[in-house]
This record gives C-alpha cells, sequence and structure tokens, in this order.
C-alpha cells in the first residue's frame, strides 16, 4: 500500500515505485537437488532475459533467486534504456580506441534494439517511450569535456548535437545530446519475460540463496538450505559474484544513488536528462496511476561513506523544489551498483580455468542496456556462437591505463577505510538514542551498531563485515549497516541485504 505523504514531506519509508505498481509471479523456494544445463543464479534483468533466451533454445534452465525476482537493482533502477551512459565516449577511444569505444555504442545500442523488438514481438505495454537524452553541465571546467564529447560522438557516428540549452528549468551552460533513446517500465516488461520463460518449462525458485560452487566438468551449487544444483553451465547475474573466483571485490567499487517520484508544479518537457558533475541530477518523466511525475535521481557516493544518507534525499527534494516546484513526493527510493576499474562490465568466464562458470557485473548503473547486452553474450558464449562484443567485455582484459591507477586509488581507499574503523571509538550508548535512531556505539565495551526502533525496542549487532572485516556504518536513509571497503550490506538485526558477503553479522541484542 502506498504511504500517504503530507504536501512535498519525504516518504518516511524508502519503497520502489517499479515493484509497487505490478503484480509479478511468486514461486516457491528450492526443497530438492537437480540437474539442469545451465543454473541462473540472479532474478534481476540479466537473469530474467538470459532465462527467456535459453526457453527459446529449448534449453533445460533452472533460476534461482535469495529473495524475489525483481527485488534487487532492476528493480530499483530510474529505467533508461540509452546508449548515454554519462561522458564516457571521448575517454572510451583515449583508453581503448575508436574501434572499441564504438563496440561499446553499438552492443548498447544493439540492446535496446533487442528491447524495443522484444516488446513489439510480445505486445507488452510497458510505457516504452523513445526520449532524447543529454549530458549537460553548469560547470566552466566541464564546458570542454562535453564539446570533446561530441566531436567523439562525430568520430563513432552516433546520432548526436551539441546544444546551449536545455527543455528542462535547470541552469545549464552546454549539453550534448543523443537522439531517439528511450525509458519504459521496466518490470511490466521483465514479468512478460518470467511468463513466458516459465510457460516454454523454465523453473524459479525464489527464496533460495547460492552460497558456493563446487567446480568440475559439472559445476554443482550449494544453496543456503543444503540442496544442490548440479549443471553443466553456471550465469552468476547476482550483481556482486557471490562465487568470487578472481578477487573481483578488489577491481570493482559500489555506490549508492538515490531517487524521488515527485509531482511538480512546473510541467515536465520531456527528454531524460544527467548532470556532467557531481553532485550527480538525474531526470525523466514517468506516469504513475495516470498521474505524471518527474524522477530526480543522483547524489552519487561510494556505499557507506560520507554524510548521513537520508540528506541525499534532502538534497534531491531541494534541487527539484528549486527547478519544477514540487507538490508531492509519493515515493524515494535508493539503489547500488558496481563499477569496474576501466567503466566497463565484467562479463565472460569466470576465469580461464573454470569455463563453465559465466558471470556479468559492473554495469556502473546503466543495467538496463548492459544488462540486456550481458545475457545475450552469455547465452552465445554456451552455445558457441561468434558474438563480437566477447572480447570488449571478457573479464581477462586488462589495460594499464587506467586500470593500475584505479586499482590503486580503490585499494588504497579500503585499506584506509579499514584501519579507520578499527581505530574509531565509539562514545555513544545504546541507551541514548532516540526512537528510530541507529549509531555506532559502545557495547561490553566494544564497537557496536544499535537501532532502537519507534517502539523502543533496541537492535544491536556486531558491526565487523563478514567478508574481509571492515567496519560498518550506518545508514540512515535505508536503516541498514553497510561496508565502505566492499558494499556489503546488513539489515538491523545483522541479514545480508546485499553482497559480496554472504554470512549474516552476529546479532547482540533485539
Amino acid at each position: 500500500m502506498k504511504e500517504a505523504v503530507s504536501k512535498n514531506e519525504l516518504p518516511k519509508l524508502s519503497k520502489p515505485f517499479w515493484p509497487d505498481s505490478v503484480q509479478l509471479p511468486s514461486f516457491n523456494k528450492l526443497d530438492k537437488d537437480i540437474f539442469v544445463d545451465v543454473a541462473i543464479v540472479g532474478g534481476g534483468i540479466t537473469g530474467i532475459t538470459s532465462a527467456y533466451l535459453l526457453a527459446k533454445e529449448g534449453i533445460k534452465t533452472a533460476l534461482i533467486e535469495s529473495d524475489r525476482i525483481l527485488n534487487g537493482t532492476t528493480g530499483h533502477t530510474t529505467a533508461k534504456v540509452t546508449a548515454q551512459h554519462g561522458l564516457i565516449y571521448d575517454e572510451f577511444i583515449q583508453h581503448f580506441g575508436e574501434s572499441n569505444a564504438k563496440l561499446y555504442y553499438e552492443a548498447a545500442s544493439d540492446a535496446m534494439e533487442f528491447i524495443k523488438q522484444t516488446i513489439q514481438e510480445h505486445n507488452i505495454e510497458c510505457d516504452w517511450k523513445e526520449e532524447d537524452a543529454y549530458v549537460y553541465t553548469n560547470s566552466e571546467q566541464y564546458i570542454k569535456k562535453i564539446e570533446n564529447e561530441y566531436k567523439a560522438y562525430e568520430k563513432l557516428g552516433i546520432q548526436g548535437e551539441l546544444v546551449e540549452n536545455i527543455p528542462v528549468p535547470v541552469q545549464a551552460k552546454t549539453a550534448v545530446v543523443m537522439k531517439n533513446q528511450a525509458q519504459f517500465h521496466p518490470l511490466k516488461y521483465l514479468q512478460k519475460l518470467v511468463e513466458n520463460a516459465s510457460e516454454k518449462g523454465i523453473d524459479i525458485y525464489e527464496n533460495t540463496a547460492a552460497v558456493d560452487i563446487k567446480h568440475g566438468p559439472h559445476p554443482k551449487i550449494l544453496t543456503k538450505d543444503g540442496y544442490h544444483i548440479l549443471c553443466n553451465y553456471v550465469f552468476i547475474c547476482s550483481h556482486f559474484p557471490f562465487y568470487d573466483a578472481a578477487f573481483y571485490f578488489s577491481r570493482m567499487y559500489a555506490e549508492r544513488s538515490y531517487i524521488i517520484a515527485v509531482k511538480t508544479k512546473i510541467e515536465y518537457p520531456g527528454g531524460m536528462y544527467i548532470s556532467a558533475e557531481n553532485p550527480v541530477r538525474s531526470l525523466r518523466s514517468v506516469t504513475i496511476n495516470g498521474e505524471k511525475l518527474v524522477l530526480i535521481a543522483g547524489e552519487n557516493h561510494k556505499t557507506g561513506q560520507g554524510i548521513p544518507m537520508i540528506q541525499h534525499y534532502e538534497s534531491l527534494q531541494a534541487f527539484g523544489d528549486q527547478a519544477f516546484g514540487i507538490q508531492k513526493i509519493p515515493y524515494r527510493w535508493s539503489t547500488q551498483d558496481l563499477t569496474t576499474l576501466d567503466k566497463i562490465p565484467y562479463i565472460g568466464h569466470i576465469n580461464e580455468q573454470k569455463a563453465n562458470i559465466l558471470f556479468a557485473t559492473g554495469f556502473r548503473k546503466w543495467g538496463m542496456t548492459n544488462g540486456t547486452a550481458a545475457a545475450r553474450l552469455l547465452v552465445d558464449i554456451i552455445k558457441g556462437k561468434e558474438n563480437r562484443y566477447r572480447e570488449l567485455f571478457t573479464p581477462a582484459r586488462f589495460q594499464a591505463d587506467p586500470s593500475v591507477k584505479q586499482f590503486i586509488s580503490t585499494n588504497t581507499d579500503v585499506a584506509k577505510h579499514l584501519i579507520e574503523g578499527k581505530l574509531e571509538f565509539a562514545l555513544r550508548k545504546p541507551q541514548d538514542l532516540a526512537p528510530d535512531e541507529g549509531a555506532v556505539v559502545s557495547y561490553n565495551g566494544k564497537r557496536a551498531g544499535a537501532y532502537k526502533d519507534e517502539n523502543g525496542s533496541l537492535h544491536i549487532v556486531d558491526t565487523t563485515c563478514t567478508h574481509l572485516g571492515c567496519e560498518l556504518e550506518w545508514n540512515s536513509g535505508e536503516k541498514t549497516w553497510d561496508c565502505p571497503c566492499h558494499g556489503s550490506r546488513f539489515s538491523i538485526d545483522g541479514d545480508v541485504v546485499e553482497g559480496p558477503a554472504l554470512k549474516s553479522i552476529k546479532k547482540l541484542k533485539g
């Protein structure tokens, strides 16, 4: 049920719009050992699209999801279907050359066309709408970068334009436009793919968490409840690869971003927008219950770091009120995504020795196209079909520039937060907290995390992350304990909300 909101106040609870507007089918938990050709771990856009494609090929497949399908990153997206992934093409030309930069653009464009054709094939009502996409700046420092990005468009044959003004009432000194991009309702689209895959015999299991893989000619997935899935191939589509055979946690970093859905006083003119500089501001329209609203997103930061999380929502609210005037805010939510060292996703074999275990991750908040491209590539690999994007996305690639610099920067930041967390001395006591407040506290003489709920009950946990031992920080926006090192997140009672951690943190009281 949608929470009532007074005027333009932020909703008390974080809740995305997309799952609230569809009736997704539910599936049973896996309760036996099974054998399939392909086992997919993860029920987001990559896993569901993979299952749909495998169903069309008649390949015996099972998909497992630790929670509910489409309830993770895919259910928390802004759902822009575009090849404009920020200011990247000039950078990619410099680092990887024109041919690879063009391949990246074509992979995203092909994914967008695949989605469009699938919608037409199945007559899916999912609010598909083609819009121009803009990257704009109000910073003198970014004007040259915008101009260079447009020059990159010209080199790569991208249909675009350099403009001085943008249609929305937001200050901008210049912008680069990518023509004929799109937006849609992701779950209405994927709901149809789920139904189609199920009708064709794909088995889907919810509330079934994978915890390990025993490698061999026939990989065996072990679930949290002790059951096994024996298969010929594994697709790891679980956002962060739960089975990390090549230290991918050190080759990516996690960022959170925030979204509010607002009813504006000024009519939204159409188009999709994102700022080049920080703090990021992203805009698109959406229709909710017949009413046109605007999704305002941004405020990116590394998970578990920075200011109190609720302040990010407040910043988006202030921006929206200044630009459009806000009448009400029926929804707010946040999301998390992973960025690789060179900003190109990892899609393919998890390592050379384990060719029957494949994965996809690092979509950098552009999962609608990257996730779709990933599913198509994974299926092509196991079919032995040529895919011209295979080398571009291979996880085995290594580019000295920028990978070395980013590797050093990312892991120096991890070490910094690991040390700082161990040295932090908590002065507050659990009993000092106000209702609905969480904080790092001193409990029995040791660092702990405490949350006092609205009834006054305390939920106290050990704040040491079960992944690599970093100390967790309180996320006031989502009421979770977040790791500043590798992005793991835990509930107020210690359950894993997001990986790479697989084990809960210890519950001390509550």
